[in-house]
């Protein structure tokens, strides 16, 4: 695609010196997909330029396209509708962009550009397991690491994982009080399930002494903050920042069992890391910057003694970044993990993979870092994301209605069991070959179904229509793959030829816009890095398999008796099948080889 839409630039930009006498610079020249209407595949907007032509956008798109068609290798028609020039590209053209794609095994591989990239995603808490909101925070995390590897940066995935604070001694405090010493192991459960239980435990004990102080006459929001365990739990919290060996070694102890129920949890999910940090040894970093911002004129003190930033010209608020007494607050930690972070990657980009509820707090942090002068100021990037849903409503942590990612997963598979077998879309699979197709089939469509929408967007997550083997899902693209592959294999049996000759005329419209999809992966693999966008690969891949199973549907293949013509569809399903597998990748997402 890239070297077609180079030569096409290199062309147009020789029509314009030699038709108008304006040097027009070709990298500066861009083209639209044409509009399936219309016969062509690339279509050039003659309207920007039609003071340089002096003529109608009609005739200027004419004076091209004669021009193009006489003097370019590669252009063999063109049609003109208003000001938009549609390019039909020859034959042999076609042909030679499919010999190169299927002599490529990394096709689509982009060249190291000596870039690092550092993405931090998941960042759950030690009191609670990953749910359907991490899920997704998980998914776009990974591919975006995926996809920014692929279009040839140096990679870091990292987890900042929040292992401190008054949320998680209320898990403590609970277990403390009701636990029993249970464990993972007596309990019979993962270990952050188990966690998880003390820190509903703890919501639902305090709530009922919130009520007996209400009854009693307090005011509701004194009630919260007087409440006998509120006030231990903040206790429990000075005690650990004081390193209380009790209270140090109940934290750790917790905290153990909620990493090996995370770890399971991330295995089943696909997902790993290159680094892990913890909160608990970032958390008074950042004092530091703060004095450093005072002597750069960058803050300001008031009154108090509290240490402030203005960003009034930014269009946002004066925020704090130290408290009078010297404590730190959110951004005083955050300002210090930018710069320990940099010294174990020197990366060029950071990209940080939270909610949407987080937003202000990214813009001021990276307006106070581009401030302080950090190299690694412009590259930073919150990649912003909505909440998910499903058809039930909304969750909440604490009252212990969240949807739990491990119980989801687990469900997805037992779906795609059901739906697997109720359509008969299985080759007699029974035992391990079977329960990892379902895996699979579980794990894409969930997948599949979270990544290809816009991150920004909110969006309502329906566990069977996210299952269907028909339609935008993970599924359909799955199965397209399977076909595939069945096809291949059948070729294989059958000692039939892959191969393309590329002197081959009378090219099937199918088989024409099937390489043309083909031809556009390296660019959408870049587009998708340089916008943090999987949802662009999504729906790339997506189109890809909706216009394989066009062609399947529409032209013959073991059918043929053309043997040239039958090794070239060959190969264009070879093809096909490869790049299914690398986009589906890019998604984090298996495709079976069998169904």
């Amino acid at each position: 695609m890239l070297f077609i839409e180079k030569q096409l630039q290199t062309d147009i930009s020789k029509a314009f010196s030699s038709l108008f006498q304006f040097e027009l610079e070709a990298d500066s020249i861009g083209f639209q997909p044409t509009r399936k209407e219309f016969e062509g595949t690339h279509t050039f907007v003659t309207f920007p330029y039609l003071k340089v032509s002096g003529k109608s956008p009609e005739e200027t798109g004419s004076l091209l396209g004669n021009f193009l068609l006489a003097e370019s290798a590669i252009v063999s028609g063109f049609n003109v509708v208003k000001g938009f020039l549609n390019l039909t590209l020859s034959e042999s053209m076609w042909l030679g962009v499919l010999a190169e794609i299927t002599a490529q095994d990394t096709y689509g591989q982009g060249k190291p550009n000596d870039k690092k990239v550092m993405v931090e995603f998941s960042s759950p808490n030690t009191n609670k397991p990953l749910h359907l909101g991490h899920l997704r925070n998980n998914f776009l995390g990974d591919s975006v690491a995926r996809i920014l590897d692929r279009a040839g940066y140096d990679v870091m995935k990292t987890n900042l994982v929040n292992d401190r604070g008054i949320h998680i001694c209320k898990s403590m405090l609970a277990y403390q009080k009701f636990g029993n010493g249970e464990t993972p192991e007596s309990a019979g459960i993962k270990g952050d399930h188990l966690v998880g239980s003390y820190y509903v435990r703890f919501d639902q004990e305090y709530k009922k002494e919130i009520e007996g102080l209400v009854a009693a006459g307090k005011d509701p929001e004194e009630a919260k903050k007087i409440a006998p365990l509120i006030q231990e739990a903040q206790s429990m919290l000075l005690k650990w920042e004081e390193k209380d060996p009790e209270a140090y070694a109940l934290w750790e102890k917790m905290n153990g069992w909620v990493y090996q129920g995370f770890d399971k949890t991330y295995a089943t999910m696909g997902i790993s890391f290159d680094t892990i940090y913890q909160e608990s040894s970032t958390y008074l970093l950042g004092k530091d910057i703060v004095d450093e911002g005072l002597k750069k004129g960058v803050f300001f003190k008031k009154e108090d003694g509290s240490v402030w930033v203005d960003l009034t010209d930014e269009g946002l608020d004066e925020k704090l970044v130290l408290r009078g007494d010297g404590t730190s607050v959110y951004i005083t930690q955050d300002m210090g993990t930018c710069d320990f972070k940099y010294k174990d990657f020197q990366m060029d980009k950071s990209v940080y993979v939270v909610g949407n509820e987080q937003d202000y707090h990214f813009k001021v942090l990276f307006s106070i870092m581009r401030k302080l002068g950090r190299s690694y100021g412009e590259g930073l990037h919150h990649l912003s994301y909505g909440m998910v849903n499903l058809p039930s409503g909304k969750m909440k942590s604490r009252e212990g209605t969240v949807v739990d990612a491990d119980d989801l997963m687990q469900e997805m598979f037992e779906t795609a069991e059901r739906h697997t077998r109720e359509l008969g879309k299985i080759e007699d699979m029974e035992g391990t070959a079977a329960s990892e197709l379902y895996r699979q089939l579980g794990l894409g469509a969930l997948k599949y179904f979270l990544l290809k929408v816009d991150p920004k967007k909110r969006m309502l997550f329906n566990p069977e229509e996210s299952i269907e083997f028909h339609g935008n899902t993970g599924p359909f693209i799955q199965y397209t793959h399977a076909r595939i592959s069945a096809l291949l294999r059948r070729a294989d049996q059958l000692g039939i030829e892959i191969a393309v000759d590329t002197s081959l005329v009378g090219l099937h419209d199918r088989e024409r816009g099937l390489i043309y999809q083909l031809s556009r992966y390296p660019a959408v693999v870049q587009v998708a890095a340089e916008e943090y966008a999987p949802s662009v690969v999504a729906q790339f891949v997506f189109d890809l398999a909706k216009e394989y199973n066009g062609f399947y549907q529409e032209v013959s293949i073991f059918n043929e008796d053309d043997t040239a013509r039958r090794a070239m569809r060959l190969a264009l399903s070879l093809s096909t099948a490869r790049v299914i597998r690398s986009a589906m990748g890019l998604l984090g997402i298996d495709v079976p080889e069998r169904m």
